[in-house]
């Protein structure tokens, strides 16, 4: 018989071994729109927490060395914090600027005449606890037929920070001042352009850039259904214009349903690519019984993205250099 020395030696192999590849999804729970980044040395997921609306008060983060092994980290945001937050806490978004981190989300389900909107909160930790940094949405108004969900922050080359947001199969475009607090007009004194991508587009945006291209993608279909999926375009502009190419991530009858609402890791210094999305396990049919998964994400030789193949394995351990 095998010592007790011994079993744990091989239980120790055993579990080095599983941990080459981070499986999907890669942290357990039911969690919805990921964003994905790199701060402070370490990969980072800030999700939704997927329950009913009523529910979603507070938002819980993900950190890892190597894209393997994820620790959690509770409630970074939640109520207390915001005192206009009544319900649908959603999407959020995440950066680093200047030794401080700043939260951007959406609240409240917001429709005309209602209090929600976007929201934005701050922290000296990437962890948090983050504190709503203005006691109000940053955008509470219906503009062009977009509801203020979904927002994402890009900062471009020469340091200006866009942000692009939209549910409702509509998609806008602002300038945000340089403390990120408020909203710098356009030259023509509007706040808000619409850049709506296609008219399949529903929600959920994204924009990075690669070689000198703006990468603009966003999600199609309905969030509870199996068509959930994400499509993108290419622009030399951020502000595009934007004309959808494809879809890159879809249902996979073998693996899982309602793909979406993504975001992207690009692996500082490389050009090597990590999507992290949602998607439904095929044995769920709840609309809020999502996971977090992530994929390598490649391009072709012209540019272009090749389809996602989504994986139960996920993807194999990559540290990041110190």
């Amino acid at each position: 018989m095998l010592g007790l020395a011994a079993l744990l030696c091989m239980g120790g192999q055993a579990q080095a071994k599983k941990k080459k590849e981070s499986g999907n999804p890669i942290f357990p729970g039911w969690y919805a729109d990921p964003e994905g980044t790199v701060m402070d040395g370490r990969y980072w997921v800030f999700p939704t927490y997927s329950a009913p609306f009523k529910d979603q008060l507070f938002f819980d983060a993900f950190s890892s060395r190597d894209l393997v092994t994820w620790t959690k980290h509770e409630r970074v945001l939640e109520q207390k914090n915001i005192p206009w937050l009544r319900q649908a806490l959603w999407a959020p978004a995440i950066l680093e600027k200047d030794g401080r981190y700043y939260l951007f989300f959406g609240a409240n389900d917001v429709h005309e005449g209602e209090i929600g909107g976007i929201g934005v909160a701050v922290s000296d930790k990437p962890e948090g606890p983050y504190k709503d940094a203005l006691g109000r949405p940053l955008i509470g108004e219906i503009v062009n037929g977009a509801q203020p969900i979904d927002q994402f922050v890009f900062r471009d080359d020469d340091g200006q920070y866009y942000m692009y947001y939209g549910g409702w199969r509509h998609c806008n475009m602002c300038k945000l001042s340089d403390d990120l607090l408020s909203i710098v007009p356009w030259e023509d004194g509007q706040k808000f352009h619409e850049v709506t991508p296609s008219e399949s587009y529903v929600e959920g945006p994204f924009m990075m850039k690669r070689g000198g291209k703006y990468y603009f993608m966003w999600s199609e279909g309905g969030w509870t259904g199996p068509d959930y999926c994400v499509a993108y375009a290419i622009a030399d502009s951020p502000k595009g214009p934007f004309r959808r190419i494809g879809k890159i991530l879809q249902q996979d009858p073998e693996v899982a349903t309602g793909a979406g609402h993504h975001s992207v890791i690009q692996v500082p210094g490389k050009d090597e690519y990590y999507i992290i999305y949602h998607r439904r396990p095929l044995s769920e049919t709840d609309g809020n019984s999502r996971v977090t998964c992530i994929d390598r994400l490649h391009f072709n030789a012209d540019g272009t993205i090749r389809p996602v193949k989504m994986t139960f394995t996920g993807v194999k351990a990559r540290k990041l250099r110190k």
